[in-house]
């Protein structure tokens, strides 16, 4: 029996999974959250990267590094 094509995962979300803000809200707390789970998801693609031999653990720490730095950048421009 064929499946329906809407039951097929959708690769956008699949990707870049959102999860809801349950925190005080905020313009700023809201974006921030924004921040922080992309760049959750960017240190989740690094760390695969590495894991399969794809990237150096050198030039992990250094893309992880700079993801940090512009996070605390974010955060102290939202004033938080």
């Amino acid at each position: 029996m064929k499946q329906p094509k809407n039951h097929q995962p959708h690769l956008q979300s699949f990707l870049y999974p959102k999860h809801h803000y349950r925190g005080k809200w905020t313009a700023n707390t809201f974006l921030f959250n924004a921040n922080l789970q992309e760049f959750s998801q960017k240190i989740n693609y690094l760390s695969n990267l590495v894991a399969n031999g794809k990237l150096s653990p050198e030039d992990a720490y250094q893309s992880i590094e700079n993801l940090y730095q512009q996070l605390e950048l974010s955060k102290q421009n939202l004033e938080l």
